[in-house]
C-alpha cells in the first residue's frame, strides 16, 4: 500500500526501515524523520507522517514482542509514545496561549 503519495513510499518499505533502524538500536526513539532519512527521503506536505507514526508504534511492538524483551519495558515504553502523539500531534495542539494575537 502506498503511503506516501509525493515520494511514492510504501508501506513495506517504511517497515523495513524501522527493522533496520531497530537491528541498529533497539531502543533508540524512531520518529518519521529517521524513516525517511533512512530512506534518502523527506517529507514534503508531511501529511503521511501520522500514519508513518502508527506504523512505527505497531513495528516497533512487533519487534519488541518477537524479541526476549520485558513485556513490562514494552508497554510503558509504546504507552509513553501515544500519549506524546495524543498531546503533540493533535490539530489543536499549539505551541502558544489560545488569546495569543500577534502584535
Amino acid at each position: 500500500m502506498l503511503v506516501c503519495h509525493c515520494n511514492l513510499i510504501t508501506e513495506k518499505e517504511i517497515e523495513e526501515a524501522i527493522i533496520d533502524l531497530l537491528e541498529a538500536d533497539p531502543w533508540h526513539l524512531i520518529v518519521p524523520a529517521k524513516v525517511y532519512h533512512s530512506l534518502q527521503k523527506r517529507g514534503r506536505c508531511c501529511g503521511c507522517f501520522p500514519n508513518v507514526v502508527e506504523t512505527i508504534i505497531r513495528v516497533t511492538e512487533h519487534y519488541h514482542r518477537s524479541s526476549a524483551t520485558n513485556e513490562a519495558d514494552i508497554v510503558s515504553h509504546m504507552d509513553r509514545v501515544r500519549e506524546l502523539r495524543v498531546q503533540y500531534g493533535s490539530r489543536s495542539y499549539e505551541g502558544r496561549k489560545a488569546g495569543h494575537r500577534a502584535a
